[in-house]
């Protein structure tokens, strides 16, 4: 077979430095489509994208030329590097040094963009900190709590 054909869907998650409330409704009209255009060009799609103050969502549909680290890394690098340059911030702006990424399956997409689409209303009724451990317990990941907050 001489062409690379690929499916893979990512959720993942990511809070601000310390989980402050940095990301208001008027700065993600901004952000939003900033990050998207950081996905685009690493030949990936963003599928749904949201968040509240502390922390984002994002639904990635991932090229096949980059592993999900490398995608993480540049959108955190370029839209904290974007954010310091524009002044949408007075004080220094960062992202948190981990993430969290998920495999999703096509039979479960709409599902989790749906989820994706409710991050405001879900998060008046649990904390960052709640729905980050209920993923991880959900997806059978291994972790050890001291190590996950910065």
């Amino acid at each position: 077979m001489a062409t690379t054909l690929v499916d893979v869907l990512v959720h993942v998650v990511f809070s601000t430095k310390n989980r402050a409330n940095l990301i208001s409704q008027e700065r993600e009209l901004k952000l939003f489509p900033y990050i998207t255009g950081v996905v685009r060009r690493l030949n990936s799609r963003v599928l749904a994208l949201n968040g509240v103050e502390d922390h984002m969502h994002i639904l990635v549909s991932l090229a096949k030329t980059i592993a999900v680290s490398e995608l993480v890394r540049e959108v955190k690098k370029s839209s904290s590097r974007w954010i310091n340059t524009t002044g949408l911030y007075k004080d220094p702006f960062a992202w948190q040094r981990g993430f969290g990424a998920f495999s999703v399956s096509q039979s479960n997409l709409c599902e989790v963009r749906r989820y994706i689409a409710s991050q405001k209303e879900h998060h008046k009724r649990m904390s960052f900190q709640e729905e980050y451990l209920a993923l991880l317990r959900k997806h059978r990941i291994d972790f050890d709590e001291r190590y996950i907050w910065d």
